[in-house]
């Protein structure tokens, strides 16, 4: 069945497994095989990814995943390899057991001035997602809470448009929400486990399905900004 659209942006399926660095490394020997490394990678096929999550007092968006709610939506600012040049807004939606993801650019100015409370030049703004942001943060006090760091290498597998992705070094910020500091102070989380994320649009390909039965993969909806929320 083909995947439904939200505002012009198709759904994909997100499948996600805790693993060992065992596990992992064991996994992506497999995969090498068969798929491309992401051309967008340094030399070592990784790059690094940072955000900040937009929360409010009550935890909303931390809650609505905890509670696995069908219908769900999750602001970010991110920025890849340090570089803070290229920033983008990110909307994840979940409807049902399908992800949507929108972004837009947002300059670093811009997230100065949301992250001090400056947000009245939001609403009018020409971006439909940065309109989006303000009415969440006006009607419920959504802020940047939390910073998290991680470490991500990408397998692509063409037919089916698979991404298989592999997150370590999984880290944050507890309560800081300066992302565009290079020195912010920043915390392990869980160093012995790698975050692995299948995404893909229709059908996931037999071959894909095959490489990915390792031992010890725990099937769950781990999140990383949950898992960072944990330590403050």
């Amino acid at each position: 069945m083909k995947a439904l659209s939200l505002n012009g942006v198709q759904g994909r399926r997100e499948l996600k497994h805790e693993m060992t660095n065992m596990d992992c490394y064991l996994l992506r020997n497999k995969l090498k095989h068969y798929m491309e490394k992401d051309p967008h990678a340094k030399e070592n096929g990784m790059y690094s990814i940072r955000s900040v999550y937009f929360d409010n007092f009550d935890n909303k968006v931390m809650n609505q995943k905890k509670e696995g709610l069908f219908e769900r939506d999750k602001f970010r600012v991110r920025l890849y390899d340090n570089n803070m040049d290229f920033l983008n807004l990110e909307k994840k939606s979940k409807r049902n057991n399908l992800t949507y993801k929108q972004k837009c650019p947002i300059t670093a100015k811009e997230y100065e001035r949301i992250r001090f409370g400056d947000i009245s030049w939001m609403e009018t703004d020409s971006r439909q997602l940065m309109q989006e942001l303000y009415w969440q943060m006006a009607m419920f006090q959504l802020r940047p809470v939390t910073v998290v760091d991680y470490e991500r290498e990408v397998f692509i597998y063409r037919y089916g448009n698979v991404r298989v992705t592999f997150d370590s070094s999984i880290r944050t910020s507890l309560r800081n929400n300066d992302v565009l500091n290079p020195n912010i102070p920043m915390v392990d989380t869980e160093p012995d486990i790698v975050l692995l994320e299948v995404k893909y649009d229709e059908f996931l390909p037999n071959v894909i399905k095959q490489l990915l039965q390792v031992s010890d993969l725990r099937a769950g909806a781990y999140s990383k900004y949950q898992v960072s929320r944990m330590y403050g």
